[in-house]
């Protein structure tokens, strides 16, 4: 039987890639927690999509992949950062720029009114919904390490901006074409206005 444990958490600690260990409550931890938390969130919406979503399926796993590689790389000591790869295990500036043929080719298919976007349509936009919440909150897990120093590359940040656009406009393409789902605050015609309830305005 293989043994998941090792015990050596036990003391609220864990150790990071390439050696050296923080508190489980590390602003590091916490933002490579919440990405992992990120990327289940986005699993349960992909065992949602049937044969008519396969096209949201595959994206959504690409996405899952992009964010363990950013997993990988924040669960790296800056100090210990030349060891990572490109693409592997080191977000790098493509993989936030290929987002954006993603989001256009979602986009240019929904037709959103200028209303804040209330959740729920269909189960599958709904947790695409959470899916992107969490991702909102993975990306200000970042800017709290980023501001603390122990960000050495930014790429990551872009990556986490586009993805969560990404899985917006995945939602809208997965939502019905309700006008009720557009009955919230006005958004003063800005079609991302769900995400500026958390004071996230400025997506791109």
């Amino acid at each position: 039987m293989t043994r998941i444990y090792t015990k050596k958490g036990d003391d609220g600690s864990t150790s990071l890639w390439y050696g050296g260990r923080v508190p489980k409550a590390d602003t590091r931890t916490e933002a490579y927690g919440a990405l992992d938390e990120s990327a289940s969130a986005l699993g349960v919406a992909r065992s949602l999509c049937g044969g008519e979503s396969a096209e949201i399926a595959t994206d959504v796993l690409d996405l899952q992949n992009g964010l363990f590689i950013a997993g990988a790389e924040l669960a790296t000591a800056p100090e210990a950062s030349e060891r990572l790869e490109d693409g592997v295990s080191r977000v790098t500036e493509a993989m936030a720029d290929e987002l954006d043929a993603v989001i256009d080719r979602y986009m240019e298919r929904v037709d959103l009114p200028g209303k804040f976007v209330i959740p729920g349509g269909t189960t599958l936009s709904a947790q695409l919904d959470l899916a992107r919440a969490t991702i909102r909150r993975a990306e200000r897990r970042v800017v709290s390490l980023k501001q603390e120093g122990g960000l050495r590359s930014e790429a990551v940040l872009k990556f986490l901006n586009r993805a969560s656009d990404a899985v917006y406009a995945m939602a809208r393409f997965a939502d019905e074409a309700d006008p009720a789902l557009f009955g919230g605050r006005e958004g003063g015609g800005q079609p991302q206005a769900a995400s500026e309830l958390a004071g996230e305005a400025d997506s791109t």
